[in-house]
């Protein structure tokens, strides 16, 4: 993994944000990521924000964070609950709310959706991070979908066949709610992570769109 602050040492807390519209975007996109990062890293303090809930979906958001962030040294959520499907529709309010609730964080690594997903929200929130959080290394994640807008990626995280299995098995017990969707399956993550696994020159991998690298 190249360093993602240069000027930071390795026993320096990383501030990681990680900013879905969804309660499963970052952990389909980054999970193993995020599992590595905490593994190398443990000093790593997490801001974790979804923006878009409900009751039953903030639930799964919280408990999937808590089980995944349990290796980093501080973990804040927040979640905007704001309407599924409707982001665009509210982005003076999303604005107003994440200069709100996270404009105090100063991430040195956003993990965001992408900016040219065929996902409004997803859009939405990557604009939004482009917006927001200017200086730091933002990251966009790629999250498989019926709209066929498979990344052309640029950056890859190589992931161990723990690691790989582990994310499998955190998505597929987290987020009850979304099994029901066609796509939503172990077949699906594990492929994706095969995919750019052969891309990376690994067994398993995740992908990622890095748009600006300042070093």
């Amino acid at each position: 993994m190249f360093d993602l602050a240069p000027g930071l040492g390795r026993d320096e807390p990383l501030r990681l944000l990680a900013l879905g519209a969804h309660a499963d975007d970052i952990e389909i996109g980054a999970g193993g990521t995020v599992m590595r990062l905490l593994a190398e890293r443990p000093r790593t303090e997490v801001t974790w924000a979804v923006l878009t809930g409900n009751e039953l979906r903030d639930r799964e958001a919280a408990e999937s964070a808590q089980a995944l962030l349990k290796d980093a040294s501080g973990v804040t959520i927040e979640n905007g609950r704001f309407r599924d499907g409707h982001l665009p529709a509210s982005l003076t309010e999303v604005k107003e709310w994440a200069q709100a609730r996270l404009g105090a964080v100063k991430p040195h690594l956003v993990l965001t959706t992408g900016l040219f997903d065929r996902h409004q929200d997803h859009r939405l929130t990557a604009e939004l991070a482009w917006q927001t959080f200017r200086g730091a290394t933002i990251t966009e994640v790629e999250i498989p979908k019926w709209d066929g807008d498979t990344l052309r990626p640029n950056a890859f995280v190589r992931l161990s066949d723990v690691q790989a299995e582990a994310k499998v098995a955190h998505l597929m017990s987290h987020f009850p709610s979304q099994q029901s969707k066609g796509w939503y399956d172990a077949d699906t993550f594990r492929a994706t992570l095969r995919l750019r696994g052969i891309e990376a020159g690994c067994r398993w991998a995740e992908a990622f769109t890095c748009r600006k690298l300042a070093w």
